[in-house]
């Protein structure tokens, strides 16, 4: 009589932090969104800084010209990378992929982190293309013109890499109110509100009440801060660019830790 032995493998599944990273970056690269958002940042920032560079005419020889060109479409591009942001998140809660994503990550941190870690350096990337690639743009423009970049300095691809990581601020900023908030119109109107509106709301409140607490708060509003990080002197009052990354941080920081705290305690 033969006995027959049934050996039963196991296999340990080890979730690990690159894996989760790789992961991000798939659903990141694969939703047709992505690209468009992406491309539209590239193609809107070289559009506007040659049509600035041409319409600036013989009449100007600043040398500051060839920075605002560059930059101009930074506006717009603050604009397109809040929406992926909170697309980004609000995505999956919308289609339920949110449960499988907790269900491979159940500690749930490490996915957030990975999602913000992906979007940042992938905005960031796109906004050194779009930034440099504006740059480029506008010199033969401004050089037939008489107007040549100073690189001496630094000051000049230093502000580019601050506009570029601006953009980048501004996709997790908004990626944390898609993760607070849950839901895509909800995140996109309080993070365009945030960039758009307000800067508006204080501009009349100044103008109309003429209260100082207005224009006090003015250079601290997170688009106004972040003007003042890739323009110096611009959107602050007095304050450094350091001073305001720091002020654009700290409005990263807030709806990144809230929506971290309730992306724990929340079923999905």
């Amino acid at each position: 009589m033969n006995a027959t032995t049934t050996t039963t493998r196991t296999y340990e599944y080890r979730l690990t932090g690159a894996g989760i990273i790789r992961s991000e970056f798939i659903k990141l690269r694969t939703v047709r969104s992505t690209v468009w958002l992406y491309a539209s940042m590239v193609v809107t920032s070289v559009g506007i800084a040659a049509l600035v560079a041409t319409a600036s005419g013989n009449t100007s020889d600043s040398p500051i010209l060839p920075l605002t060109a560059a930059t101009i479409g930074t506006s717009l591009g603050q604009l397109v990378a809040a929406v992926l942001g909170v697309l980004v998140v609000s995505g999956e809660y919308a289609t339920g992929m949110i449960r499988s994503t907790i269900s491979a990550v159940p500690k749930r941190l490490p996915a957030l982190g990975a999602k913000m870690l992906v979007l940042f350096v992938t905005t960031f990337v796109v906004g050194l293309v779009s930034t440099f690639g504006a740059l480029f743009a506008a010199l033969p423009i401004l050089g037939s013109q008489g107007v040549e970049a100073d690189y001496s300095d630094g000051t000049l691809v230093g502000s580019l890499m601050l506009a570029a990581l601006y953009l980048a601020l501004v996709s997790v900023f908004s990626l944390g109110l898609g993760t607070l908030l849950r839901n895509s119109a909800a995140g996109i109107a309080v993070a365009l509100g945030t960039i758009l509106l307000l800067p508006t709301i204080m501009q009349i409140i100044s103008a109309l009440t003429q209260a100082q607490w207005a224009l006090d708060l003015f250079p601290y509003l997170f688009s106004n801060a972040g003007m003042g990080m890739y323009l110096p002197g611009t959107g602050s009052a007095g304050l450094d660019q350091w001073q305001s990354t720091l002020i654009v941080l700290a409005w990263v920081a807030a709806p990144v830790i809230a929506g971290a705290v309730l992306l724990k305690r929340r079923d999905a």
